[in-house]
């Protein structure tokens, strides 16, 4: 009798810590729980969710990063529950397709401390978990695991070891770790967010990671030290951002021996200050030279690039004019053409360091996205073909001409410079061989990296006239003057009324039609002026017939350019292109795709040379598109910060910018900035092919 009451009123010792596993090829999964059984009164349950994940698999943090989504469980079918309380240990920083995410490899537990409906009594636990895993590519998981808890006294040690190490790693409020003032500054273009703490005890190998709400996506963060490691001080980059105000914002911090917090930073209205200047270090003497040959060869091959034909017209014209004036005149003059490349190389030098110094986007070409810069170039260009063609005669008051004279050839030699500095503007919508490797490294590195890259590049762009100027007797190789100079003016007139009119084109995508359209009204009124001083009825009436056509081509241009905006995305030269967008990219990757990336703008000439040459010729058209194979493009005629952004991912800050992914690249493969047939299909089948190492 003593026995079966003892027997009956003893806990039960038998029960399941675990559930059963659900295994797929890239995870194994079951519920856990520390305790065997539910002893009398208990009102908590402590458990966890088990992920083992095979070799190069991982899952994600409750915050993934710009892909993926984290661990979601249906709790519906259990019994005894009131209430759970899910946590997330501090996760690991990865890279997967190029973007950074946030989560797990090898193995997690999640703690989960369960309260219960009726003390005491029997617990069921039922969990629909949907997860998603990745490696080369992701899988989504979703599977049922089920776990009977009796009543009963009992301790599974394994099961409870498991937990608690990964409950460990579960961040703590900043009080209770010691952490205090800690702050956050998003700035006001949601580039990013610079975050400011101090700890009791001294960080050393710290990371962060911020949480800002839903589709916002952060880049790999700037993280520094200072106060001997108690003040940490880091800035992480925005990349995506949804377009209404933030809301909350929390930062978890990891470091060396498993500490992590979790706070929710008080808002600053001032950027906090870093700890201290990064150091520079020594000037890498043999690097310095590699990169100034690389943008010497660069601003070389420019002077061939599509994009010249207007400088090529502004050399020819110096030339004739020089053509029959003494060594020392001829020299003169093209040095000062040469100065003026340089003068303007050494001063896109320094805006651009400054700006990238108070964080403002920079990159070469950047200005054909001002419409302020579009419609004096407009202007100029307009005035300079008219001028060409003989319209009219730009002179100078004869008092004026008279002290320039008497001060020698000042008149010539400031029309030289200009016209050295007008062809290095006209220059930058090109990109060459060479060149975006040296822009790169120029606007990524020290300001003595800006120089030496500029001025080496302003060098090879001026290296025709600096050969004139010490051979300045090639310039008599030139047939002698007659009425080939008047054909010739006029050739050179209508050239730069073409790169008129395609800079009028450009500005439609940059500035609107209405803009655009009084950009051209204004420079037809000033050509009309100018045209019609001092001549007859007659001319008169031939000039105004001679604009009204220009009105009429430019009207069909913007006709034109309206008609063509917004088709990024329908069949264009057989390509059926998808707007830019950088989730989506892994996303199709993860699925098995090969995604082509095209980054271009109308401003870029030599992204214009590789659509007709390239992507709108076979093979390239027909492989693009192919089933499997996304096209897409990303337009940079208007400023757009996503783009940039993701261009200084790659260490790039000019266009044309071509990048394939795939399986088989799913980092991708950059491609050269002068394309060609056989580098893209070689880089597409690259991207395409995979080792089919596990099932899937």
């Amino acid at each position: 009798m003593l026995a079966a009451i003892f027997l009956s009123a003893a806990p039960s010792q038998v029960g399941a810590a675990s559930s059963d596993p659900v295994a797929t090829p890239s995870v194994t999964a079951r519920l856990l729980t520390v305790e065997n059984g539910i002893a009398p009164g208990a009102g908590t349950l402590s458990a966890g969710l088990a992920l083992d994940l095979a070799e190069g698999w991982k899952t994600y943090w409750r915050t993934p990063g710009e892909v993926g989504f984290p661990p979601e469980i249906d709790w519906s079918g259990s019994q005894n529950i009131a209430s759970i309380d899910f946590q997330w240990p501090a996760p690991e920083r990865f890279t997967a397709f190029g973007i950074e995410n946030f989560g797990y490899h090898d193995e997690v537990v999640f703690p989960i401390r369960i309260t219960l409906a009726e003390p005491g009594a029997p617990v069921r636990l039922s969990a629909n978990v949907t997860l998603l895993t990745c490696s080369d590519i992701c899988v989504p998981q979703e599977f049922s695991l089920s776990l009977d808890v009796p009543t009963g006294i009992g301790i599974d040690e394994a099961s409870a070891a498991r937990i608690t190490a990964f409950a460990d790693r579960v961040p703590v409020d900043a009080s209770a770790a010691g952490i205090t003032d800690i702050s956050a500054y998003v700035d006001p273009a949601m580039s990013a967010v610079v975050v400011s703490l101090r700890g009791e005890a001294p960080f050393t190998a710290p990371d962060i990671f911020a949480e800002l709400g839903p589709f916002t996506s952060l880049g790999r963060p700037d993280i520094r030290l200072g106060d001997g490691g108690h003040l940490l001080w880091a800035r992480v980059p925005i990349l995506s951002a949804p377009d209404s105000p933030l809301q909350d914002i929390s930062v978890t911090v990891t470091d060396a021996g498993g500490r992590a917090v979790s706070a929710a930073p008080r808002s600053l209205s001032e950027p906090p200050e870093p700890p201290f200047a990064v150091a520079t270090s020594g000037v890498d003497l043999a690097a310095l030279v590699w990169i100034a040959v690389t943008a010497f060869l660069g601003g070389l091959i420019l002077n061939a690039m599509p994009c010249v034909l207007p400088v090529l017209s502004i050399k020819l014209a110096s030339a004739m004019r020089l053509g029959g004036d003494d060594r020392i005149a001829v020299r003169l003059g093209f040095l000062a053409s040469a100065a003026g490349v340089m003068a303007f190389m050494w001063g896109l030098a320094a805006v651009l360091f400054v700006l990238r110094e108070i964080g403002v986007t920079v990159g070469w070409g950047l200005q054909f996205q001002n419409p302020v810069f579009l419609s004096l170039m407009v202007l100029v260009l307009g005035v300079f073909a008219a001028n060409l063609a003989g319209a009219f005669e730009i002179a100078l008051p004869s008092r004026l001409q008279t002290r320039l004279a008497n001060a020698g050839s000042a008149q010539g030699l400031s029309g030289d410079f200009a016209a050295g500095a007008f062809a290095a503007i006209l220059a930058t919508p090109c990109s060459a061989p060479f060149l975006g490797t040296a822009v790169a490294f120029a606007l990524a590195g020290r300001g003595i990296d800006i120089a030496v890259v500029f001025t080496f590049l302003g060098l090879g762009l001026a290296a025709p006239y600096l050969v004139i100027a010490a051979r300045p007797g090639l310039v008599r190789r030139l047939p002698k003057p007659g009425r080939w100079m008047s054909l010739l003016r006029a050739v050179l007139g209508l050239l730069l009324g073409g790169t008129a009119l395609w800079l009028v084109w450009v500005m439609i995508g940059v500035a609107g039609p209405i803009a655009t359209l009084a950009s051209v009204a204004v420079t037809a009124v000033i050509v009309g002026v100018l045209s019609m001083r001092g001549v007859s009825g007659t001319a008169r009436g031939a000039t105004a017939a001679a604009l009204a056509i220009v009105m009429l081509i430019v009207s069909g241009t913007l006709s034109d350019g309206l008609s063509s905006r917004g088709t990024i995305a329908s069949e264009t030269g057989g390509i059926a292109w998808l707007p830019f967008e950088r989730a989506e990219i892994a996303r199709r990757i993860s699925t098995g795709e090969v995604v082509f990336v095209d980054v271009t703008a109308d401003w870029c000439l030599t992204c214009k040379a590789n659509k007709a040459l390239v992507f709108d010729r076979d093979p390239v058209a027909t492989a693009l598109g192919r089933p499997r194979v996304a096209a897409m493009q990303a337009d940079w005629t208007r400023p757009d910060e996503a783009i940039s952004r993701y261009l200084e991912g790659f260490g790039r800050f000019g266009i044309p910018f071509n990048v394939v992914y795939g399986p088989g690249a799913p980092e991708g493969i950059v491609l050269p900035e002068l394309l060609t047939a056989d580098a893209v299909m070689d880089a597409l089948d690259r991207a395409g092919t995979r080792e089919l190492g596990r099932t899937e």
